[in-house]
Parts: C-alpha cells; structure tokens; sequence
C-alpha cells in the first residue's frame, strides 16, 4: 500500500482512475478514494477478476492496467500514444526498471526486454493499454489467480503486434530480493511451463506463493 499514493499521484488528471481492492486490510482502499480514485471492491484477491471488474466499470476509449507497486515514466501518455498509433499494433507496454541496485537486476532487465520485443510478451508488471473495444472483443482478462495477463496477451498476439513503449516503468525489487534474482527467474519460468502443460491456475497461484 505505500507505493500506491505516488502512483496515484502520476495518475491525476483527467484519467479515470479505478483501484480495484482484493479484500485487503491495510488501508488501501481508504487511501486510494481519499486521492480521489474510484475504489470497486472485488469478491476475491483474484488477479484476473480484479482486472476484469476493473475495465467492466471502465468508461473512458483506452484503458491501461498497472499495478499497484509501479511508477510510470515522465510523459508516459504520450510514450503509450506513439507505441499504439504504429502500424499492426493492438497493445503497448512498457520497458521493465526494477527499483535495486546490481549487476543481476540489470541483467534480469534486458532478458525482459528482450522477450517482450521479439516474442511479444510482456507481462502485468510492465503494465498494459490498449482500446476499451479491442479489449472486450478478445475476452477481456480471464479470472485467473495466476498467469492471468500472459494468457491476455497471448489472445491479442493473434490480432496484432503488442510494442514496446519508448519507455520504463519502475517497479519494486521487493519480490526477487526476497527469493534472490536467479531463484525468483527459476521459480517463475517453472510455472510459466507449468500453466503451458494445463497445471490449474489455482495450483500455480498456491506454488508462487
């Protein structure tokens, strides 16, 4: 919940901003409607539904998914309106900064980078815009507790090109320094094969926790 109010911040304008709440107990929704965000409340700490009930209550044409613990570049609209205005394109995302220090992180960003420019897969921490129709023409997110964004874009793949934003987000290295880079990498690449093979997303959830 700390990170939420900077966010937040970068958001004020004349967005419409949605939280979409878990069920959590630290406070973040009363923070989130007090910086004058829409709060909606989930029926569970379920990924892919909060997204889902997200974009339902959605009003505006395009529609960006980050998450709680990011911070978006300078100028970050008009980076996100030059990716998507290019030819073949249905999505955009951004660069992945990871808020640590060492030569591992930086490594584990180009690697990233890498795979979200040749393969097209970016995943929820990079955030993700794209139109409110093309969304909900393609399923919108499926309620998945785990894989929920992958499998989103996996489905918009077949309709276009998903870019690349000239630009990073900056997220927290809370999650791979509490596993180590190369254990939380390993951890996650496992899963990620696990979900391709039919493992249910309520097991994967239940290992990556």
């Amino acid at each position: 919940m700390e990170q939420l109010p900077g966010l937040l911040t970068q958001l004020q304008g004349p967005e419409q901003v949605l939280v979409v709440d878990g069920g959590s107990r630290d406070g973040t929704a009363a923070a989130a409607a007090a910086m004058g965000a829409l709060v909606i409340h989930a029926k569970a700490a379920n990924r892919g539904l909060q997204l889902s009930v997200g974009a339902a209550h959605a009003s505006r044409p395009w529609l960006l998914f980050i998450h709680a613990d990011a911070r978006l570049p300078l100028r970050w609209p008009n980076l996100l309106a030059e990716a998507l205005e290019a030819d073949g394109v249905v999505a955009a995302a951004f660069r992945l900064r990871v808020d640590g220090g060492g030569w591992k992180l930086r490594l584990l960003e180009r690697l990233v980078g890498l795979r979200s420019r040749w393969r097209g897969l970016p995943y929820g921490d990079q955030g993700l815009a794209l139109a409110a129709d093309v969304y909900h023409q393609v399923g919108g997110h499926r309620p998945l507790p785990l894989m929920e964004d992958l499998e989103l874009v996996q489905r918009l793949g077949c309709r276009g090109r998903v870019a690349l934003a000239a630009g990073a987000v900056l997220v927290s290295d809370r999650r791979w320094r509490r596993l180590g880079v190369w254990r939380s990498s390993w951890r996650n690449a496992r899963l990620r094969a696990a979900w391709r093979l039919g493992t249910e997303p309520e097991e994967l959830a239940r290992r990556y926790r």
